[in-house]
């Protein structure tokens, strides 16, 4: 398994960002061939001081091996993506993979 978690800080500027980067990754992220696992949503807010909560929202996938992940990378659904949703509400991202 390959695990591919990536953490996004909306544009402040724009509202309604959170709602649209999530609903822009169910419509073009979670259809790729290896997905194992797709889980997108807004930050949850905790007590815990160890949990951040300076972000927006996050991304969660699974893929079967790290050869369809960096295949989902250049999925035209993918490159539709950043260029549709993600660039237009955010400001900052940090990616997490990990086998």
């Amino acid at each position: 398994m390959f695990s591919h978690v990536v953490i996004f800080w909306t544009d402040p500027a724009k509202p309604a960002a959170a709602d649209d980067l999530v609903a822009g990754a169910k419509r073009y992220l979670n259809k790729q061939p290896g997905i194992l696992h797709f889980h997108v949503g807004k930050m949850a807010k905790s007590h815990r001081d160890v949990v951040d909560q300076s972000y927006q929202v996050a991304l969660n996938i699974v893929f079967d091996s790290k050869a369809s992940q960096d295949a989902y990378q250049d999925d035209p659904a993918h490159v539709e993506f950043i260029e549709k949703v993600f660039r237009p509400n955010c400001r900052k991202v940090l990616v997490y993979d990990f086998e």
